[in-house]
């Protein structure tokens, strides 16, 4: 087994969140790639591969299979994240798993482990920025994967283009972050306006916020794939979550230890 899978369940061993014959038989059983769980495969050798552990897409799945996946990730000492996850299912979940953090803004579920000193020390600086206070949803999935990546994040919210005096009063909040995720509805224009204010990647997440002719979000994703500003690129109406996720593995690679540390 890899250094860092041990040193992992010896953490949940310390930590009371495992007990001695489930370590000893995940230590001798060696890396797995992927493990059964009702109605589900697992990838449980994700994290060693990418980086992160596999993310369970909450939408459709039933709590108890829910909790069925987490339980293998958990028990491999691998934090979990859960997205799309509404009130009524992360109660029946609550049930299952005491520990579970919920967002309900956001719709999404963690569960994070025990860590060591210097791996409990966040990598990386990534600002979350909307232009509306409708917006907020999206973001907060955004948000919320970059804490499950251990990232620092910063929430700058209802900065959009209806007052454009608002976002140059909070640049200093955002202005040094390795990667920045923008989530606007509407016509979309705020990725571009903030894209030259940065020197990093930007992230733009279109919202199915607005009024007819939004279409859901085609207008506002259509504005950001047209945008001006080289250092935009833009994810999938709604995806908080993919944002998120792609600014997280912007700033822990910018922030990775070297060999000699």
């Amino acid at each position: 087994m890899p250094s860092d899978d041990l040193r992992q369940l010896a953490q949940l061993l310390l930590a009371g969140q495992c007990d001695l014959e489930q370590f000893v038989a995940l230590a001798a059983a060696g890396p797995a790639h992927a493990v059964s769980a009702p109605d589900a495969m697992v990838d449980v050798d994700r994290a060693r591969r990418c980086g992160f552990p596999e993310v369970i897409f909450g939408e459709g799945k039933s709590p108890e299979t829910i909790a069925a996946i987490a339980q293998q990730l958990l028990d491999r000492g691998q934090s979990v994240l859960v997205t799309r996850v509404d009130a009524l299912k992360a109660t029946a979940l609550a049930t299952m798993l005491p520990s579970l953090q919920y967002n309900e803004l956001g719709r999404t579920i963690r569960f994070d482990l025990p860590r060591s000193e210097p791996s409990s020390e966040r990598r990386g600086r990534v600002a979350v920025i909307t232009a509306g206070t409708s917006d907020l949803p999206v973001a907060e999935e955004a948000r919320e994967t970059l804490n499950w990546m251990g990232v620092d994040v910063k929430l700058v919210q209802d900065v959009g283009v209806a007052g454009p005096h608002r976002l140059p009063a909070r640049l200093a909040e955002f202005a040094e972050s390795d990667a920045v995720v923008v989530v606007a509805g509407m016509e979309g224009a705020l990725p571009s306006v903030v894209g030259g204010y940065v020197a990093c990647p930007v992230f733009a997440v279109p919202t199915s916020v607005g009024y007819g002719a939004n279409f859901g979000g085609v207008s506002a994703l259509l504005s950001m794939l047209n945008s001006c500003a080289a250092n935009v690129a833009v994810v999938n109406i709604d995806a908080g979550f993919k944002a998120g996720y792609l600014a997280g593995l912007v700033a822990t690679r910018a922030h990775r230890p070297s060999h000699g540390e």
